[in-house]
């Protein structure tokens, strides 16, 4: 058995607060690949979302929008991000600043 192996609680990361994210930072998410079979544009916005706060995804949705990048990107079946974010209870905030950016929903069912 290998010593110094970390099991279950022990190896949970710390959370981290009040961490500064620079302008560099949030763009770096812009060059992010994605898995395969998913669009560039949809992964970038769900890596963002999943990894920032509202306030640092409010700050990260114009760079989005300024490089160019789809809001209104759409999977296979026809679904958009703000379809995705808008299933999660705590997520007002996300959904807010997709709409106040564009976002529009793929009116899937």
């Amino acid at each position: 058995m290998k010593q110094g192996k970390k099991r279950g609680a022990e190896r949970t990361q710390i959370a981290t607060r009040d961490e500064e994210w620079s302008d560099e930072r949030l763009k770096g998410y812009l060059e992010l690949l994605p898995p395969s079979g998913m669009p560039r544009d949809y992964a970038i916005l769900l890596k963002a979302y999943r990894g920032m706060t509202a306030g640092l995804f409010a700050r990260f949705i114009p760079f989005f929008i300024e490089a160019g990048k789809n809001i209104n990107v759409q999977l296979n079946d026809g679904s958009t991000f703000l379809d995705h974010v808008v299933e999660h209870r705590k997520s007002t905030e996300y959904a807010a600043i997709l709409k106040q950016a564009g976002a529009k929903s793929g009116n899937i069912d």
